[in-house]
């Protein structure tokens, strides 16, 4: 069985997610082994993607899923317990580039977030 990290890009891949990116987290937050970003073409192609992602891992015994950011048009964080994952519009996602805040190393004295 692969592991949800991966289960996840392919699920946002088979759906037309664009640009994905894993950022592994674990050493640098207790929040999630790892974050996934991924941009959809539209608002809807966002609501979409979400939706499947949380209906797809239901169906492999992730249950514990949830999504916010339902009202947003530009954004949606699926929160799949070891694994957060951000779908934006791209000028979104441009905006808050988060592919570099959390890719930069993070000072010792700050590991503990």
């Amino acid at each position: 069985m692969l592991d949800i990290k991966k289960q996840i890009e392919i699920i946002l891949d088979s759906n037309k997610a664009k640009n994905i990116v894993s950022i592994n987290l674990k050493k640098k937050s207790h929040i999630a082994d790892y974050m996934i970003i991924a941009s959809g073409t539209s608002s809807r192609h966002l609501q979409s993607l979400s939706e499947n992602l949380v209906s797809e891992l239901k169906k492999i015994g992730i249950n514990n899923c949830r999504i916010e950011g339902r009202e947003s048009r530009d954004w949606k964080l699926v929160d799949a317990i070891d694994v957060i994952v951000h779908i934006f519009n791209p000028e979104k996602r441009e905006f808050y580039d988060l592919e570099k805040m959390w890719s930069e190393p993070i000072p010792k004295e700050k590991v503990s977030i």
